[in-house]
C-alpha cells in the first residue's frame, strides 16, 4: 500500500503540474505516457506470439499524437494530417520483407490495434485540451481527478462492502458495491471541480463524470480480458504498486473518446 500511494502521489503531481504549467509541458508528459503505454501493449502482444511492428507502430502513434496537438494549437493546418496515411500504408510494405513472419496480416492488425487502442485516445485528449479555442488544462486535469476518485472509491468500497461480483469471469475482484462507491466519489469530485474549474458547467461536469465512471469500468475490464488471454496479472512493473502504464491508464483509453463526443457535439 505504501508503494502504491507513493507512486500515485508522485505520478499525479507530475501529471497535474505538467498539464497546468503550459501546453508544451502537457504535450511532453502525455507523449511519454502514450509511448510507454503503446510499447507495453506491443510487448504483451509479443508474449502472445504476435509480431507487431513495435518501433514503427509507436512512431506512427506519436506522429498522430503530435499532428493532432499541432493542428488543435493552430500551429499547423488540418491538411498535414494527411501525412499519417503514407505511414500507415508503409506497415504493409515493411511486413512484406519480414520473411520469418508466418502470419503477416494478423501482425499488421496488431500493429494497427496498438495505434487505435492507445495512441488515438491520447491524441484525442488534445481536442479536449483545446475545446474552447485555446489551451486550457481544466478539463484534462478534471478527467484525471475523476478517474482517480473513481478508482480510489471503488478500491476502498470494494474492500469494505464488496459482496456481489461485477464481472467475475473477467475480473473476480471487482464488485458492484465497489463500482457504486467509485461512482459516488467520482460524482462528488466532479461537483467539487465545478466549483473551481469553469470550462464546463456543473451539469456538464456531472454528466462527464458519469461517462468516465461507466466507460472507465469497461476500459479496465477490456484490459483484464487482454491480460487473461496471455495469462498475466499486470501489464508491467514500471509503476511500483500499480503494475504497468497500461494497467494505470486503461480506463482513460476508453473514456476519452466518449468525453470528446460529449464535449464537442452535445455540450
Amino acid at each position: 500500500m505504501q508503494r502504491r500511494i507513493a507512486t500515485a502521489v508522485v505520478g499525479a503531481a507530475l501529471i497535474i503540474a505538467g498539464t497546468a504549467y503550459s501546453q508544451w509541458t502537457y504535450f511532453v508528459i502525455f507523449s511519454l505516457i502514450s509511448i510507454f503505454t503503446q510499447w507495453e501493449f506491443y510487448r504483451l502482444a509479443r508474449m502472445d506470439d504476435k509480431l507487431p511492428l513495435k518501433v514503427w507502430g509507436t512512431l506512427i502513434g506519436q506522429l498522430f499524437f503530435a499532428l493532432t496537438f499541432l493542428i488543435e494549437a493552430d500551429i499547423l493546418p488540418l491538411k498535414y494530417m494527411l501525412l499519417l496515411f503514407p505511414f500507415l500504408a508503409s506497415v504493409f510494405m515493411i511486413k512484406l520483407y519480414k520473411k520469418d513472419d508466418k502470419q503477416p496480416f494478423t501482425n499488421i492488425a496488431y500493429t494497427f490495434l496498438g495505434i487505435i487502442y492507445v495512441a488515438i485516445p491520447f491524441a484525442l485528449l488534445h481536442i479536449i485540451a483545446f475545446a474552447n479555442g485555446s489551451y486550457s488544462h481544466e478539463i484534462v486535469v478534471g478527467i484525471m481527478f475523476i478517474l482517480w476518485a473513481s478508482d480510489t472509491g471503488a478500491y476502498f468500497a470494494g474492500i469494505a462492502f464488496g459482496r456481489k461480483k461485477l464481472f467475475e469471469r473477467v475480473s473476480p475482484k471487482k464488485t458492484w458495491e465497489g463500482s457504486i462507491g467509485g461512482g459516488l466519489l467520482a460524482l462528488a469530485m466532479a461537483w467539487g471541480l465545478s466549483r473551481i474549474f469553469h470550462d464546463l458547467t456543473t451539469v456538464q461536469w456531472l454528466v462527464a463524470s458519469a461517462l468516465i465512471v461507466i466507460t472507465g469500468i469497461y476500459g479496465d475490464l477490456i484490459e483484464s480480458v487482454f491480460k487473461r488471454s496471455i495469462e498475466i496479472k499486470d501489464s508491467g512493473n514500471t509503476l511500483p504498486g500499480h503494475g504497468g502504464f497500461l494497467d494505470r491508464f486503461d480506463s482513460l483509453l476508453l473514456a476519452v473518446p466518449f468525453i470528446v463526443v460529449f464535449i464537442k457535439i452535445f455540450s
